[in-house]
């Protein structure tokens, strides 16, 4: 992605990143890192404000991934580090400091955003698919950064996991009476029904369909705490799903 593009020039990624290396080992591990999700105009300068905003409230960059484009506004997720004891609370007044800008959640991260964890994923499910399964859902909550996934298969009446990653609720047997699906979604407790642990800690829901179309599994995903899960997120989980239950069925 050209920087130029999206208003943030080399010298202002030159200076949040000559602030960053200037900094000790000692002091960055005082830092707190935050995944940042903003919503901007999609206009030249508008991502470079709100990096100056951040820099100048304390906040240094450590990366920014563009989740969606749409005519008028862009969507992005920015890495940020904030010293130790200043409040995540800096990052919103900074960011929403710049004219069109609203901030969409902040959530604590675990250090710089990945860009190609798919392709990473799928190359280690094709070596070893016998754990592709649990391959996958041990992947999909790192690259859509959610907080769990599990792959649900319903059978008559009764739906149950086949595999599930580390953080994934427990629950027992019950019924998911939306599957199979012909598309990925956007799950609504309040009109798809799912186990009450599914949706505890204010966690957003997706789903998109996986395995042959005889199948009714689904590919679940959970983001505790938000923020919802936008149409271009859906697309990826849906190519995701689509290119990891080929690898299987070859």
């Amino acid at each position: 992605m050209c920087l130029e593009a999206v208003g943030l020039t080399q010298s202002t990624v030159g200076r949040h990143a000559a602030s960053l290396c200037a900094r000790t080992v000692d002091e960055r591990a005082c830092g707190v890192s935050y995944l940042l999700r903003v919503v901007l105009p999609d206009k030249p300068g508008s991502l470079g404000a709100v990096a100056t905003a951040l820099g100048n409230a304390g906040a240094d960059i450590l990366g920014v991934t563009v989740v969606e484009r749409s005519p008028g506004h862009a969507v992005d997720d920015l890495a940020v580090e904030l010293p130790n004891g200043r409040p995540p609370d800096v990052l919103i007044t900074a960011a929403e400091s710049v004219p069109g800008v609203e901030v969409e959640s902040v959530r604590p991260h675990s250090g710089l955003l990945e860009t190609h964890h798919e392709l990473e994923l799928i190359e280690e499910i094709t070596g070893d698919p016998a754990r592709g399964l649990e391959l996958l859902a041990a992947g999909v909550p790192r690259i859509f950064r959610a907080g769990w996934a599990i792959i649900a298969v319903r059978e008559g009446t009764r739906s149950y996991r086949v595999a599930q990653s580390s953080a994934a609720p427990e629950t027992i047997a019950g019924h998911l009476p939306w599957l199979p699906l012909t598309k990925a979604i956007v799950i609504d407790p309040e009109v798809h029904w799912v186990p009450e642990p599914w949706s505890c800690l204010d966690t957003e829901l997706a789903a998109a369909p996986f395995g042959s179309a005889a199948q009714a599994q689904a590919l679940v995903v959970g983001r505790p705490g938000g923020p919802v899960f936008r149409p271009s997120e859906l697309a990826r989980l849906t190519h995701l799903a689509g290119i990891v239950t080929t690898v299987l069925a070859s």
